[in-house]
C-alpha cells in the first residue's frame, strides 16, 4: 500500500496539488492570482452587504492582482516576477477576488477569453458561489473548458446548517448539490472549499463534512485553516472571546484526521493557508507557512498516516 502511494503521489502521503499538475501538464505550473474587479450577492444587498463573517475587504482577494488593471496586464506583472525567480513559462489564471461569475454575461466572456487566449496560461480556476451559477454562465464555463482545462472553486466551508447561518454563507445544501451537478454534467472540474475551525464546530462536525464530500462527483478540495482577519465580524467575536482558534498541533491533528477519512482520488489544492500578515489576528503562528508544513509532514511520518486510510465508502 505505503509503495503504491509513494508512486502515484511521490513524496507526499496525499494526491496534492503539485502531483495532479504534474500528471495533468508533465511540468511546474504556478498559479497568478486576478482580480477582476467584482462583487459579491453578500456584499451588494442581493443577499446582505456584510459579506461572510470572515471574508476580508479584498474579497480573499488579498494576493491577487490590481482590478483597475487589465487581466493581461495583471497576468504579465506576476508572471515576471514569478519568472525572475523560476524558469518556468506556464501558469494558470485563479480568479480570486470575491465572485467571478457574479457579473453581466458579456463582462465574464471579455475577462475569462481575455486570460484563457494569454500564451502562457494553461487553464482557468474560477472561484465562486454556487448561487452564482445558471445555465448561461455554465455553458459559458463549458465552453473555455474545452478550450483549455477549467475548474470551478466553489466556497463551501461546512455542511452544517447552523454554522452556515452563523458564517451567512448565504445559500443553502441544497443549491450547492445543484451547482456541483450541472458542472459535472458538463465535465467541469469541481473543487470545494472547506473551513476547519469554524465556532460552534467540533472534530465529528468537521469529519462529517468531509465524508459528505467523499459521496460527492468533486475532483478536489481546499483544507482551510480559519484564519481571524481585522474588520471582520469575526475578529469583533473573537476579541471578545466567543470563540477560539486552534493551536498548531491542534490544527495539525485536525487536518491529519480529515485527510485519513478523504477519499483517495480527491486532489488536496490547499491543506493549510496564511493569511495577509498585515491584517492577520489570529491564529499567528499560520504566519510560518514552512514551520507548519515541515511539522505536518513529521507527524505523517510519525502516525503512518495517509489519505484514504480511515475512508469507509459506506
Amino acid at each position: 500500500m505505503k509503495e503504491n502511494i509513494k508512486i502515484k503521489w511521490e513524496d507526499k502521503p496525499y494526491y496534492s496539488f503539485n502531483c495532479m499538475l504534474k500528471e495533468r501538464f508533465n511540468r511546474k505550473v504556478y498559479k497568478v492570482s486576478i482580480n477582476a474587479g467584482m462583487t459579491c450577492p453578500n456584499r451588494d444587498g442581493k443577499i446582505d452587504t456584510r459579506g461572510c463573517i470572515f471574508c476580508s475587504r479584498g474579497g480573499s482577494g488579498d494576493f491577487a492582482g490590481k482590478s483597475k488593471e487589465s487581466i493581461q496586464t495583471q497576468i504579465d506583472k506576476q508572471i515576471k516576477i514569478m519568472q525572475n525567480k523560476s524558469n518556468v513559462s506556464d501558469f494558470i489564471a485563479y480568479f480570486q477576488a470575491y465572485t467571478n461569475t457574479y457579473a453581466p454575461l458579456e463582462y465574464l466572456k471579455q475577462v475569462f477569453y481575455e486570460a484563457i487566449n494569454h500564451p502562457n496560461i494553461v487553464a482557468l480556476s474560477i472561484a465562486t458561489r454556487p448561487d452564482c451559477l445558471d445555465d448561461n454562465i455554465i455553458e459559458l464555463i463549458s465552453s473555455l473548458n474545452k478550450i483549455k482545462p477549467v475548474w470551478i472553486e466553489l466556497g463551501l466551508q461546512t455542511i452544517h446548517e447552523k454554522t452556515a447561518e452563523y458564517i451567512r454563507r448565504g445559500y443553502d445544501l441544497k443549491c450547492f448539490e445543484k451547482a456541483v451537478n450541472k458542472l459535472r454534467k458538463e465535465n467541469i472540474d469541481v473543487i470545494v472549499h472547506t473551513i476547519l475551525g469554524l465556532p460552534g464546530e467540533n472534530r465529528k462536525d468537521i469529519i462529517d463534512t468531509i465524508e459528505y464530500l467523499n459521496k460527492k462527483d468533486i475532483q478536489g478540495i481546499k483544507l482551510q485553516l480559519l484564519h481571524v482577519l481585522k474588520n471582520t465580524d469575526l475578529a469583533k467575536d473573537y476579541i471578545e472571546n466567543k470563540f477560539k482558534v486552534y493551536t498548531m498541533d491542534e490544527y495539525i491533528d485536525m487536518v491529519i484526521d480529515c485527510i485519513e477519512h478523504l477519499r483517495k482520488d480527491i486532489v488536496i489544492h490547499r491543506i493549510t493557508g496564511d493569511g495577509p500578515k498585515k491584517i492577520l489576528i489570529a491564529p499567528l503562528w499560520s504566519g510560518n507557512k514552512k514551520k507548519v508544513l515541515n511539522t505536518l509532514h513529521h507527524e505523517f511520518k510519525i502516525r503512518e498516516a495517509y489519505q484514504g486510510k480511515k475512508y469507509n465508502k459506506n
